[in-house]
């Protein structure tokens, strides 16, 4: 039996006034270039057995993004299973972003298929901030759990 990959990621959120916001990342690439729903993800990447899955959300954070992982309490969202038998762990964290300054990172990858050409692509083609509706209609079906987590934390009344 072979062992499941991993994915670790960051889903930042902020407050706004018609509640909370989400940053998700459009998966770049030619199999997604026409497609919405189901097209956007936390960015996350995958990792090894041996690497803390926190140390690889950072990590894959700043690959995906360009930029340093946001400080701040890291909520813990628990893991998913996606259809392909991936599994996701994420965090929360709270944070502002502006996605003008995203720098995705890229992959290679031959396209056409079987025509020997390699080319280059980003991991993420566009970042975006989403309310929870919105994000739910567009996330890869698996990783809507974390919203809910999510907003089933932000309603929960905090510590004093």
């Amino acid at each position: 039996m072979t062992t499941p990959r991993r994915s670790a990621g960051l889903l930042l959120f902020r407050r706004a006034g018609n509640g909370l916001e989400v940053l998700l990342g459009h998966m770049g690439g030619p199999f997604f270039a026409r497609r919405n729903a189901g097209a956007w993800t936390v960015p996350k990447g995958e990792y090894e057995p041996d690497e803390p899955s926190w140390d690889a959300a950072r990590r894959e954070f700043q690959e995906e993004l360009g930029l340093p992982p946001p400080d701040g309490e890291a909520l813990p969202l628990g893991e998913v299973r996606q259809t392909g038998g991936k599994i996701v762990t994420a965090w929360a964290v709270e944070a502002d972003l502006d996605p003008a300054t995203v720098v995705p990172g890229t992959f290679r990858m031959e396209w056409p298929p079987k025509s020997g050409r390699v080319q280059e692509f980003p991991e993420l083609d566009r970042v975006e901030w989403f309310g929870l509706d919105r994000a739910r209609e567009v996330i890869v079906t698996a990783q809507a759990a974390f919203l809910d987590r999510l907003a089933e934390h932000s309603d929960s009344p905090s510590p004093d």
